[in-house]
């Protein structure tokens, strides 16, 4: 019951660490939302949101094509209400699921109200499919009453899948199927990446502490994990095919009675941005590989003093890096300055999130490797996952994750359809704060040698989310194309990953064989078809931001603030619109790549 409104942080291998870490590390309190599983207040609320469904079916079924215009407007706000009910209920499972996916009771309790919302949010499927049964005339005679205004983009939203929606009874049956379909493949994958055990050298470690010893400063410890999670994948490789090749196939079939032209229009439709614009970021992207990542990698090769990169070798720290432990209260200082600095309001907002018992950030067994900011819903505020070891690049992870949680509290007051941001729009806010963060940081660094470190981890990290993800967007169209004409052996999708890294990352690597496997542990595979390019959108459009800011683009924080308070109220084009930006252009993306460039020049002259 992965909620589209959690927000993922890109896949980085360095999201757990094996050291021992001394930190005082907080843990989240739901208390806000519920005490426990077995809470009366969550058994009350699910009887009072089944009541106003039945109410709302009498009320409301059959009978759109009748109402008022102020008619619609209260079906859509008791819609509302009970929409944010069944998210209430349901983002408490999935927070708790994401603490320990281990535990039988908890893996129990979640499918029990996965379930649950299922069924009961099948009831009210017939409203939506009943406003795209409106014609035309009919909603704009409706607009006449202004009590309806306030819904345009919510229902205009809602429309836009019009033409793809089928017969009422068959949308029905896909709603109610869903939890014994795609969402029991996702459990699944989740399950089994928790429970991976990686032997390394004798030692056996989480996936997410095995995964960060690729970023070690020793080169035989990165090795020796790599060999560790490579037989691990193996091991696991037939499984996760089964189920890539099962969710592709589900959405492919799903695809041909909805009529979506291409394999990612349904995602692209969903953030409301047209194929078009996502063709020309993944074109301008990958015509820069050489530019970027190809000419970044030959020179950490250099640095490294190797003569060809091996894929363990991706994330190693520069041999001047001296990456040392930093506190939960340091890194809590670093970031709320940033921010604060660059506005008190949105520092007010990171201080409340501090102060709260908002954050879980202690690593255990059986937690959700990585990190997330899920908002819940607008009346109680969000909830961020992270799994903290005192590494510059956790402090960045926190910085993200905040970011995401700003972009949530300002956006609350839209109210629960419209706050929710297309993904194409939902990585701005936790990019900036990164970049916030990290120029903090840098002015702040005296040394020439730490300073050319931030700026290479600042490199790392933005081919990672631009670079990467874009490659990992191919890998994906690749594996979905060709599932369209048969299922897919482990050793095919394996090959298209090998493809798809060698070009984007370059010739300064010398891949592996074993590194074929290394898909496998994405989750955003299995979770949110085509969610990746979200990344190089997000980070490209914040550089373009960034840089106005930089240049005193005039009230660029008051704009800025606006643009996240509007939350999924307004597009993308209007939302850039005050700032001069437009996606569709073609020079846009440029703007975005060019200072990667950048700061690759700078390493250059270093």
């Amino acid at each position: 019951m992965l909620s589209s409104n959690c927000f993922f942080s890109p896949t980085k291998e360095n999201e757990h660490s094996n050291e021992t870490v001394n930190l005082s590390l907080p843990r989240w309190n739901l208390s806000d939302l519920y005490d426990s599983p077995e809470s009366a207040q969550l058994k009350t609320d699910l009887i009072e949101v089944s009541k106003s469904i039945e109410d709302f079916i009498l009320s409301c079924e059959g009978k759109l094509q009748e109402f008022t215009g102020k008619s619609l407007s209260q079906a859509i706000e008791s819609y509302q209400k009970i929409s944010e009910g069944l998210s209430k209920i349901g983002s408490y499972a999935q927070l708790i699921f994401a603490t320990d996916s281990t535990d039988a009771k908890v893996a129990q309790f979640y499918q029990y109200i996965n379930e649950k919302i299922t069924t009961l949010s099948s009831k009210t499927l017939f409203f939506t499919l009943e406003i795209n049964h409106l014609s035309d005339e009919n909603l704009n005679n409706k607009f006449q009453d202004n009590s309806l205004q306030q819904w345009k983009p919510f229902l205009d939203t809602v429309r836009l899948f019009r033409k793809h929606q089928l017969n009422d009874d068959i949308e029905k049956i896909l709603h109610e199927k869903s939890v014994t379909g795609a969402a029991a493949w996702s459990r699944l994958y989740d399950e089994t990446l928790a429970f991976m055990q990686i032997n390394i050298q004798g030692k056996f470690l989480t996936l997410g502490e095995a995964l960060n010893q690729l970023s070690s400063a020793d080169r035989t410890s990165r090795k020796n994990a790599a060999e560790g999670l490579s037989k691990e994948f193996s091991k696991n490789v037939r499984l996760f095919s089964l189920i890539t090749n099962t969710l592709a196939k589900d959405k492919q079939l799903t695809d041909q009675w909805r009529h979506y032209p291409r394999v990612d229009s349904e995602r692209n439709l969903d953030n409301r941005i047209e194929d078009h614009v996502i063709d020309a970021l993944v074109n301008a992207v990958t015509q820069d590989y050489q530019r970027l990542s190809h000419r970044y990698y030959r020179l950490k090769s250099k640095w490294l003093g190797l003569k060809k990169l091996q894929h363990w070798d991706r994330n190693a720290p520069l041999l001047d890096d001296q990456d040392q432990l930093i506190s939960w209260d340091k890194a809590k200082e670093i970031v709320f300055k940033a921010y604060n600095d660059f506005s008190p309001q949105l520092g007010d907002i990171i201080s409340t999130f501090l102060k709260n018992p908002w954050i879980d950030a202690k690593p255990n067994p059986g937690k959700a490797s990585g990190a997330f900011a899920h908002p819940t819903v607008p009346s109680i505020h969000p909830y961020i996952l992270l799994n903290y070891h005192g590494r510059n690049r956790d402090v960045m992870t926190l910085a993200h994750e905040l970011g995401h949680g700003v972009h949530q509290i300002l956006a609350s007051n839209q109210g629960y359809l419209l706050s929710n941001t297309p993904l194409t729009l939902a990585e701005t806010a936790s990019v900036f704060g990164e970049m916030l963060t990290f120029q903090s940081l840098l002015q702040a660094q005296s040394n020439i040698n730490q300073k050319r470190v931030l700026l290479s981890r600042k490199v790392e990290d933005m081919l990672n989310t631009v670079v990467r993800q874009i490659a990992f967007y191919q890998f994906e169209r690749k594996v979905h194309e060709a599932r369209q004409d048969q299922e897919l052996l482990p050793e095919q999708i394996g090959q298209f990953w090998l493809d798809t890294q060698k070009e984007s990352l370059g010739p300064a690597f010398e891949f592996t064989s074993d590194y074929a496997n290394y898909w496998t542990y994405i989750p955003h595979f299995i979770h949110t078809p085509f969610y990746v390019y979200a990344y190089a959108f997000g980070d490209c459009l914040v550089n373009a931001l960034y840089k106005s800011y930089q240049e005193g683009h005039a009230n660029f924080q008051e704009k800025y603030i606006n643009l996240l308070k509007a939350g999924g109220s307004k597009g993308q084009k209007e939302l850039l619109a005050p700032f001069g930006l437009d996606a569709s252009s073609p020079t846009f993306w440029k703007k975005g790549l060019d200072l990667i460039s950048q700061f690759i020049d700078e390493l250059e002259e270093g």
